[in-house]
């Protein structure tokens, strides 16, 4: 018997002519999330992908294929010959010293020309539970199932079925730049991003020379916290302190936040554009904070060229919370550093701002130049979180 894992594809198969791309893509990041493990086989077969790693350690291998995006199902699984004896024999010995006292077996017959029909394995293989472990049959509710699955070369056989991540294959929609705060919601915001298929870069502003580093390191744990969906990613770093006081100079006032904020969205869409990205995401979420009012967001969206992309707008921060438990971010994000945009703002929020006053405070300042200069300053830093195997 041979370990493996078994992918399932989730919306992936519906995506007609187009499917074929996003198969290869998703062999593509299957070899990155697996770099280290040792010589690795992939079988693609029809709606799943067979992950053989020989040399592997069961558990690392399983841990790493929950994290690949455009997996609905992961099974940790044996892979035997293509005959009836084999499937069964590895059914009983899945079953051998797992406590319970029913069972069930399911099986299917995913290539039809196998002689033994997916009603007659499971009979068989449930025969031979029963005479060499002496468990009950429970079709409805067994203490445990094993699953069968004839495919064209081999057959599958495993008892866990275990939610993967879904979405889509990182690569398959383009890339976006992420405005990321060091805050719970921008990583939360770049996930779902990344799990429809974006391949994220990251920008974090710091209020340097007025804020210590910690802002800096906490968006550097975000993006490598991160990189283990997507691989290579770059983080880009602007301080944009002494922009604040700019800005703060030319008479802001309680438009502060809403100026720093349209300059943050001008900066990064000329990064993105350098960097070949066709969108920006951030992390609002409507009526959240004063900033992020209907208003508000309209204003601030009209100073990108690019699309906008807002993921988490109709979430509500427990739900934002908790998909960031689930990441293991909300650890960071939680973490005590000044936040760049507290810098120079008023201590009274405008939550109606009128475009016609932010131009004219921007009419005070060489726009174009400043925004040039901030790009031109951006230091770029690549995070990784090291995942080689450690022995033993």
């Amino acid at each position: 018997m041979q370990p493996c894992v078994l992918l399932k594809y989730g919306e992936m198969v519906l995506r007609g002519r187009n499917r074929r791309r996003f198969y290869e893509q998703l062999q593509r990041n299957v070899r990155r999330q697996f770099r280290g493990l040792g010589d690795l086989e992939l079988r693609p077969r029809g709606g799943a992908l067979a992950v053989v790693a020989p040399e592997a350690d069961r558990d690392e291998l399983v841990r790493r294929a929950l994290d690949v995006l455009g997996a609905t199902l992961v099974h940790p699984a044996v892979l035997v010959e293509r005959s009836a004896e084999a499937g069964v024999a590895a059914a009983v010995e899945l079953l051998r010293g797992r406590p319970g006292g029913t069972f069930a077996i399911r099986a299917r017959r995913r290539d039809k020309r196998f002689a033994v029909g997916s009603h007659e394995l499971a009979t068989l293989a449930g025969r031979a539970v029963q005479d060499e472990l002496g468990l009950g049959v429970d079709l409805d509710t067994p203490d445990l199932e094993v699953f069968i699955e004839v495919d064209r070369d081999e057959i599958f056989v495993f008892t866990e079925k275990l939610r993967g991540r879904g979405g889509l294959p990182v690569g398959t929609s383009g890339r976006a730049l992420v405005l990321l705060s060091g805050g719970i919601d921008s990583p939360v915001a770049a996930y779902r991003m990344l799990k429809r298929g974006l391949r994220c870069d990251f920008v974090h502003f710091s209020g340097r020379p007025f804020t210590g580093p910690e802002s800096i390191y906490k968006a550097y744990a975000h993006v490598a916290q991160l990189d283990r969906f997507q691989g290579d990613s770059r983080l880009f770093v602007v301080s944009f302190g002494l922009a604040q006081r700019t800005l703060a100079t030319a008479g802001a006032a309680r438009l502060q936040v809403l100026a720093q904020r349209r300059l943050m969205v001008r900066v990064a869409e000329a990064l993105a554009r350098r960097e070949g990205a066709a969108a920006l995401v951030t992390g609002d979420s409507l009526g959240q904070v004063a900033s992020q009012t209907l208003q508000n967001l309209a204003v601030v969206e009209a100073a990108s060229g690019l699309p906008l992309l807002r993921p988490l707008l109709g979430w509500d921060k427990s739900e934002i919370v908790r998909e960031a438990e689930e990441l293991g971010t909300l650890e960071v994000s939680i973490l005590p550093a000044e936040d760049c945009c507290t810098l120079f703002a008023s201590p009274l929020a405008e939550t109606r701002a009128e475009p016609a006053r932010l131009d004219r405070i921007e009419g005070r300042l060489e726009l174009d130049a400043l925004v040039a200069e901030l790009v031109a300053s951006a230091e770029l830093v690549e995070p990784r979180i090291d995942r080689t195997p450690v022995a033993a």
